[in-house]
């Protein structure tokens, strides 16, 4: 598509000086109750895969596909379509992958055997992978720079990190009073209501004019990283030195490092790599990977400590991390008004010490229920910590760049996000099973857990020392 019609460019309504207009909360309310939506669909069916594969037949090595189909696809074309967002229109990428996502989860709550199941996930993870950065750069160009934006943000953060903890919550809760089938129907209702009230409300965002697509960088880009997430969730099932996981790897890395090379060259890139040179994009984006790293692999541990350890039923252990969830949103409404009285730098700073020293209280974690006692507060401390991590990471990352680059901007924050979804969970099992030499009992696995829980807080550490490091300069009040 060469550059011909001007399009409109559109920008940020003007709000009173009080607050939000009303179309702009309805706005609001739209975008997060979608963004919400999908992040409930990374976690919702972990607790749900044992009666999904004896109901519909799947086998043990099989069954992990579920989950797998979704997450290569939700993360492998983030990228890609955030910058077709930019081309074509924030809107219509938004609303056709939102009716995608509705008739895919209608699909595998009706599927009769595993082929369509993996058929319905795959397109569910490339509704996701869709409307992610869509729902986000219009988030980003519906509100103006400054406090709304950022309280827009916070909002969104909070509810995208609670979704993924809620996730665990309803699975257990759909899977044990109704049928795992719901995990997959309760997304269609929201799915219709989106579209009924979104294209009313929503203005489209693009660009003026359209740039040619870079074909040779999408490709390069997107099969690179379905590379790395298939090498990692390889990784995490089989162990890091199973050829599968080396070959998933090896062959992303390649193939991105090929991308890097095809837009040094190209005359229109996908990614421009003055965007990625600029810091609050790099060093941002990399605090990004590292904050949904730390603090979704946390839950991992401590749903394999409640149940291996403490006994726990998946539902209980899943109705614990309603502390953890209530922390998020609680650092979601606060970082706003935190930034605002400091500076990003200093949220970011902030929230990850407040993350590192509640993730190593949890180094004392006991093998009886009293332990309960430490783990609640200390993950709900934890989430308001990473929350602030969270909404300071996608203010650092998004800020500076004018309204035609906010696909790009937003494909890269949630490229960092879903990636680190995926990555994080393989790279503390395998610390647990090298810790353990795969012994599961009761104590083998507080002492694998302990010691994957002291580096998920030395990871959360090397997030503060990048920030003060390569963002301090960068502070603004």
């Amino acid at each position: 598509m060469s550059a011909t019609k001007p399009l409109p460019a559109t920008s940020a309504p003007v709000a009173p000086p009080h607050g939000l207009t009303a179309r702009q909360r309805v706005i609001l309310a739209v975008l997060l109750v979608a963004q919400f939506t999908l992040a409930v669909d990374f976690s919702i069916l972990n607790v749900a895969l044992p009666a999904i594969g004896e109901n519909l037949g799947f086998s043990l090595a099989n069954l992990q596909w579920i989950a797998t189909a979704f997450a290569l696809c939700a993360a492998g074309f983030t990228l890609f379509f955030g910058r077709i967002g930019d081309l074509i229109g924030r809107k219509r990428i938004f609303l056709a992958s939102l009716a995608l996502l509705g008739a895919a989860s209608l699909a595998g709550g009706l599927a009769p055997n595993p082929e369509l199941l993996i058929v319905a996930r795959i397109a569910q993870g490339i509704a996701t992978a869709a409307a992610t950065p869509a729902g986000l750069a219009l988030l980003t160009t519906s509100f103006p720079e400054g406090p709304l934006r950022r309280k827009a943000l916070g909002l969104n953060g909070a509810l995208m990190s609670a979704g993924f903890t809620a996730g665990a919550v309803l699975g257990g809760v759909l899977t044990d009073l109704l049928s795992w089938r719901w995990a997959f129907f309760l997304n269609v209702p929201v799915a219709l209501a989106v579209l009924l009230v979104a294209p009313a409300v929503i203005a489209e965002s693009r660009p003026a004019v359209r740039p040619r697509i870079d074909l040779p960088g999408a490709l390069t880009v997107t099969l690179g990283l379905l590379g790395v997430v298939y090498g990692l969730t390889q990784a995490g099932e089989h162990g890091w030195t199973h050829p599968l996981a080396v070959a998933g790897l090896l062959a992303g890395a390649i193939l991105l490092a090929v991308f890097l090379l095809v837009e040094r060259k190209a005359a229109q890139p996908l990614v421009p790599l003055h965007v990625l040179r600029k810091r609050t994009v790099a060093w941002g984006n990399l605090l990004g990977l590292l904050a949904f790293v730390t603090e979704t692999s946390l839950v991992y541990l401590l749903t394999l400590y409640l149940q291996k350890t403490l006994g726990f039923s998946a539902l209980a252990a899943g109705l614990s991390f309603g502390v953890l969830g209530a922390g998020t949103v609680a650092g979601g409404l606060l970082a706003p008004k935190a930034i605002a009285r400091t500076s990003t730098v200093t949220v970011l700073v902030g929230g990850g010490l407040l993350q590192t020293v509640s993730t190593a209280v949890l180094l004392f974690l006991g093998g009886t229920p009293a332990s309960m006692g430490l783990l609640l507060p200390a993950t709900f401390l934890g989430g308001v910590g990473n929350m602030l991590v969270i909404v300071g990471f996608m203010v650092t990352a998004t800020t500076g760049l004018p309204d035609r680059r906010q696909g790009l901007a937003t494909g890269l924050a949630s490229m960092s996000q879903q990636v680190g979804i995926t990555m994080g969970t393989p790279i503390m099992s395998a610390i647990v099973t090298a810790t353990t030499g795969g012994v599961v009992t009761a104590g083998a696995v507080l002492h694998g857990v302990t010691v994957a829980i002291a580096a998920n807080a030395a990871l959360v550490l090397l997030g503060v020392l990048i920030a003060v490091l390569f963002l301090r300069d960068r502070a603004h009040a």
